[in-house]
């Protein structure tokens, strides 16, 4: 069901991310310049926007120097996007580690980009949000909080957000998974050359171990919870927010480099639990012609610990597409593999892709650091 799980609650959405290339234009001054180059490591550059998708302020994060597909007409755009779609809650800043490692597994030839769903995330104060002429109305997706209504809401932003010749990879996580599979279904226009199912919950899921405790929390007790929800996060300053997810990300060893305050955002809490809801209610059947239609760009990939979607499902669906590639792990990575196990999935993914990115030809890429400076460099020599 969920990215991290519903078992998880610890997230982000209103942080600015750092665009850490280290220019080094201002030390041409400095004595020790010309020894510079071998201190700077380039570290990979992850943008945050905030668009308005389907009446519904929406995060992306964007992972490498490409941050406008659609007005970016010059040689150097990508001919393919890898588009990550969370689980529930759907924070992206706890996809911003697996992201950064798969970038660099798939040696940084093409943008990796993160969504939110809709009303996971709110805009800090003050951040622009950005719109567009092509971005339907709220009011026209019917119940975009919900299952149906953020399928829509990522089919809406593929739609306008990403040129029609781009190839796309798309990896869904959990509920992800499941959106990835509507997607297919509902837009065959897409050029989705691969679809990557991660911890797959796209059947059964209030039969599962996790799905039996969250159903009846979900589906009959949350209205008795948004009141003391409300209640107790509403009046919390930001500092405090900040202050406990901080703390609480120690604890559990989690690579801080970003906010978390959407994570105690009543509002967001709330859309996450309604969407959870649904999901027990509605995610019950396989969709087997969906799979078997687009069999050949599918991956799944089971765990064998995972309390959302069992290994029994795994065996099921092994049984009834047998030339299908699904593959369970080894490894006893847990369901919420974005926690401490980014780079593992990250390299797997990697392998996986290998064979598809290889005939796609990637686009020159911006100068590095190292470039600059080693132009930098040759140029005070030659004064």
């Amino acid at each position: 069901m969920v990215s991290f799980g519903l078992e998880s609650s610890f997230s982000s959405g209103s942080t600015a991310f750092p665009l850490p290339l280290k220019f080094v234009t201002p030390a041409l001054s400095y004595p020790g310049f010309l020894e510079m180059d071998t201190e700077i490591k380039e570290e990979i550059p992850v943008h945050e926007e905030f668009i308005l998708c389907c009446g519904v302020e929406t995060q992306v994060l964007k992972c490498g120097p490409w941050t406008d597909l659609i007005n970016n007409q010059r040689g150097t755009r990508p001919k393919l996007l890898i588009f990550i779609i969370p689980g529930n809650p759907g924070f992206p800043a706890f996809y911003v580690p697996f992201a950064k490692a798969l970038y660099s597994a798939t040696k940084r030839r093409f943008p990796i980009w993160i969504i939110s769903h809709a009303g996971h995330v709110l805009a800090p104060r003050g951040k622009k949000i950005l719109t567009t002429s092509e971005d339907s109305n709220a009011e026209e997706v019917k119940d975009i909080y919900g299952l149906r209504g953020q399928v829509e809401h990522k089919l809406a932003f593929l739609r306008t957000q990403v040129p029609k010749e781009m190839k796309l990879v798309i990896i869904g996580h959990s509920i992800g998974s499941y959106f990835s599979l509507e997607i297919l279904k509902h837009a065959p226009e897409l050029p989705v050359i691969r679809s990557i199912l991660l911890f797959p919950t796209i059947e059964r899921m209030s039969e599962s171990p996790k799905g039996r405790f969250a159903t009846p929390l979900l589906c009959w007790l949350r209205y008795a919870l948004y009141v003391p929800c409300y209640l107790l996060l509403k009046p919390w300053p930001e500092k405090i927010k900040s202050l406990v997810i901080r703390m609480a990300l120690q604890m559990m060893d989690i690579p801080r480099e970003f906010s978390c305050l959407n994570t105690l955002e009543p509002f967001c809490l709330v859309n996450a639990a309604y969407l959870g809801s649904q999901e027990m209610r509605e995610v019950v059947k396989r969709d087997n012609e969906t799979i078997k239609e687009h069999l050949p760009k599918l991956i799944f990939y089971y765990g064998t610990t995972d309390g959302w979607c069992p290994k029994e499902y795994y065996d099921n669906i092994k049984k009834d597409f047998p030339e299908a590639d699904i593959r369970l792990c080894e490894k006893k990575i847990p369901h919420a593999f974005i926690l401490n196990f980014f780079r593992e999935v990250a390299d797997m993914v990697a392998d996986w892709l290998k064979d598809d990115l290889s005939k796609i030809i990637a686009p020159p890429h911006p100068p590095t650091a190292e470039k600059i400076v080693k132009e930098l460099r040759e140029n005070v020599k030659d004064q």
